[in-house]
């Protein structure tokens, strides 16, 4: 099986067809997909201008969403780096206890649905290495938070386990991201839960 780098040069190949090159596209996000496959692909194609369903979008369009992607994949695996070398050497230090921090990223290793997405159609329009950027930094922060840690609103209605979605939690109506409960403070959890249902995004 072809890795991500493989596929990545597959994708620029220009001797390949416009659609192996939009498949080898698609096969990158089973290695690297921050919102889940499906949301991941509906961002990149707004983002480089083709529709989800288009077999012959135009190369150099395809060749812009790799960009971005790579772009985000290249912060994420820098953070793998940084996180497992300073828990190594927590534990050579004696520091065994397991925080918030350990529990989210033993949850995203990979790189698939670190920042799950509500709806496929709904995610926010920032680049994707900026919104991994700030996802991390409220998570190293350490400190829980009323506002989303991607687009800062302080609106959110608590998506349930039998929704569909990649996991269940408090989501931001502006942007759709599901935050980890551990980043919000429990006044914005307790309303989150109140606004639960379908309805709380119909209303955004």
């Amino acid at each position: 099986m072809a890795g991500f780098r493989a596929l990545a040069e597959q994708v620029r190949n220009p001797r390949l067809v416009t659609a192996q090159r939009r498949t080898a596209l698609r096969k990158c996000l089973e290695r690297f997909a921050p919102y889940g496959h499906r949301a991941t692909w509906h961002h990149l194609c707004t983002r480089a201008g083709f529709a989800t369903q288009d077999r012959d979008p135009d190369p150099a369009r395809l060749v812009a969403a790799l960009t971005e992607l790579e772009e985000a994949r290249a912060l994420w695996l820098a953070y793998e780096e940084e996180f497992a070398a300073r828990r190594r050497k927590e534990k050579h230090e004696g520091v065994r206890q397991v925080g918030a921090l350990d529990e989210w990223h033993r949850r995203t290793w990979g790189g698939c649905d670190i920042v799950p997405c509500e709806s496929p159609q709904r995610h926010p329009a920032a680049r994707l290495a900026e919104v991994l950027r700030r996802m991390i930094a409220a998570m190293e922060a350490g400190r829980p938070r009323r506002d989303c840690p991607v687009c800062g609103s302080t609106r959110f209605a608590w998506v349930p386990d039998e929704s569909g979605c990649p996991a269940a939690g408090p989501a931001c109506r502006e942007c759709g991201v599901l935050a980890p409960a551990s980043v919000l403070t429990p006044d914005a959890l307790s309303t989150a839960a109140v606004r639960h249902g379908a309805g709380a995004f119909a209303a955004a």
